[in-house]
């Protein structure tokens, strides 16, 4: 099998998932530095469309755990690359080996590739198409992010979970699951709406925008139901895709990063006592600070390449993060984030 990028380089390799379907897969190829978290990532939703290249060097050891360790219902890559591969895993949690997993739903991996030279290359030039193939050269190669991958990953139908008094719609643009285990955990009862829902007949405390795929500029409806919800003065929080959302609804712009944030050790600094969190991350879309209108501030920033990770309103409870306070993986270091959330709720 071969990793083939959009610039005419190949990475050629052995396959250890299932066989691309039609001879070869196509995304956008991007790395993750986390050193552990394969499997939550692999399920996260904000990955669709997407070819990961994970520079950890062994992966598989520790195997795939019960489906209520996943971050989504299944696997959401387009397609896996790593440098080595363990068949033989051991972890008390095990239920099966990653490439098991990956043939049962039919995601294609490559093993046996220097991760380190891909991964310099794509810092170099910045985050690119490829394809992985069996059979020679793809025919073409396709960019997920000219689609609504939202539309693709989001909620189909309302869900509520939980019973307490306090009530948050969460605005499904692609939600890891640990965003819910969150507010629950915190005494909420969390109604979970697909990204386009008008959730405007809902009786709710909060509003959360979850984090997601693709370029947020897809994602015109829910854009216009953030704006909506504005008049209601009720506390908002974005997480991820939610913060480039939020700040679309008030009126600023996004741009695309050159290679993204997709790892579990992305320093942030909190922009009123300076402190630095560390954080989970996966993204690859920011905010444009300079178009922020006045009467928002900046919360937080990245204290690696000064990009916005977070915004608020200098009068009303709204705010939001680029970064996971509810990590799965990553450190749990902004997990008061939510605990501040939860306060607001009138």
């Amino acid at each position: 099998m071969k990793l083939h990028l959009k610039d005419g380089t190949s990475y050629e390799g052995q396959s250890f998932g299932a066989p691309p379907a039609g001879g070869s897969v196509a995304g956008e190829v991007v790395f993750n530095t986390g050193m552990v978290g394969y499997v939550e990532s692999l399920t996260d939703p904000s990955y669709a469309g997407q070819i990961v290249v994970l520079t950890y060097p062994l992966i598989g050891n520790y195997g795939v755990p019960k489906k209520e360790r996943f971050e989504s219902q299944k696997i959401q890559v387009a397609g896996l690359v790593v440098s080595e591969y363990s068949e033989n895993y051991s972890h008390h949690e095990a239920k099966e080996s990653l490439a098991a997993w990956l043939k049962r739903e039919g995601i294609s991996a490559i093993q046996g590739v220097d991760t380190r030279a891909l991964t310099k290359k794509l810092r170099e030039h910045g985050v690119m198409l490829g394809a992985l193939s069996n059979n020679g050269k793809p025919r073409k190669f396709t960019d997920p992010n000219d689609e609504n991958l939202v539309a693709k990953v989001s909620t189909k139908r309302k869900h509520v979970y939980g019973t307490e008094k306090k009530r948050i719609v969460l605005v499904d643009c692609g939600a890891k699951e640990n965003i819910v285990r969150s507010l629950v955990a915190r005494g909420a009862t969390v109604i979970r709406v697909p990204w386009d829902y008008d959730f405007s007949r809902e009786k709710y405390d909060g509003l959360l925008i979850s984090n997601g795929p693709g370029d947020p500029t897809q994602c015109g409806v829910t854009i216009t139901n953030i704006q909506h919800a504005m008049k209601k003065n009720k506390p908002i929080l974005g997480i991820c895709l939610g913060n480039q959302l939020l700040a679309l609804a008030a009126g600023a712009k996004t741009y695309k990063l050159k290679y993204g944030h997709r790892s579990h050790n992305q320093p942030c600094i909190e922009s009123d006592s300076k402190r630095c969190y560390i954080t989970s991350q996966n993204h690859g879309f920011a905010v444009d600070e300079g178009s922020l209108p006045k009467d928002w501030d900046i919360w937080f920033t990245n204290a690696n390449d000064g990009s916005n990770e977070g915004i608020r309103h200098k009068t009303e409870n709204w705010r939001s993060v680029q970064f996971h306070p509810e990590a799965t993986p990553g450190p749990t270091d902004t997990a008061w984030i939510f605990d501040n959330f939860m306060q607001s709720l009138k």
